[in-house]
């Protein structure tokens, strides 16, 4: 396949997929300087190489995620599974309340941080505290994007992109199978 086609095909997989795959001159670099190693950025999130290291972490075996998870969370937050789009329960989703992480009960985003991305999976543009997201880089399918993971259990919510509203200009697109939803009190 010569190189504009295949330029063509991963455009392509990223449109019919809501996403946009980011190229790598649009991730900021931070910390370049004589022996410092340059960290990749997205919006205020540093990309991480692995967990990050936290008193409360929820680690467990895939025979207990199972046991714990519905067949489609365990797809999602243990298999890095992706739910098709419009789909999803909570895709058009408009109750005000907190989305936590379906395996560990983790507050992750608020409702008025979630807006329509037209996509058809729920798009946050900031988590609950951005300590409870970490991003890791994800390579497959020939594109570049950005795991978003549970900060508590690791499992995997869904992509962040830098194409959301302000104030931030990330687009977290999160699976509806990795959360649970918790409507506020009236």
């Amino acid at each position: 396949m010569n190189m504009k086609l295949g330029i063509l095909a991963i455009v392509a997989a990223a449109g019919i997929y809501g996403a946009t795959a980011l190229i790598p001159q649009q991730v900021k670099a931070q910390g370049a300087g004589a022996g410092k190693q340059k960290k990749e950025m997205i919006g205020n999130f540093t990309v991480l190489d692995s967990s990050p290291k936290r008193e409360d972490k929820v680690v467990k075996t895939e025979d207990e995620w199972k046991k714990l998870l519905t067949p489609a969370q365990f797809k999602i937050l243990r298999s890095h599974g992706t739910e098709p789009a419009f789909c999803g329960i909570f895709h058009d989703n408009h109750k005000d309340g907190i989305y936590n992480c379906a395996g560990c009960k983790l507050p992750l985003f608020k409702s008025d941080a979630k807006f329509d991305s037209g996509t058809g999976w729920p798009s946050f543009f900031q988590p609950v505290e951005e300590k409870n997201v970490w991003l890791r880089k994800d390579t497959s399918y020939g594109m570049i994007r950005y795991e978003a993971l549970c900060a508590r259990c690791d499992g995997h919510l869904g992509h962040v992109f830098d194409d959301g509203p302000k104030p931030t200009g990330l687009r977290f697109c999160i699976n509806s199978d990795g959360l649970v939803f918790e409507e506020k009190k009236k």
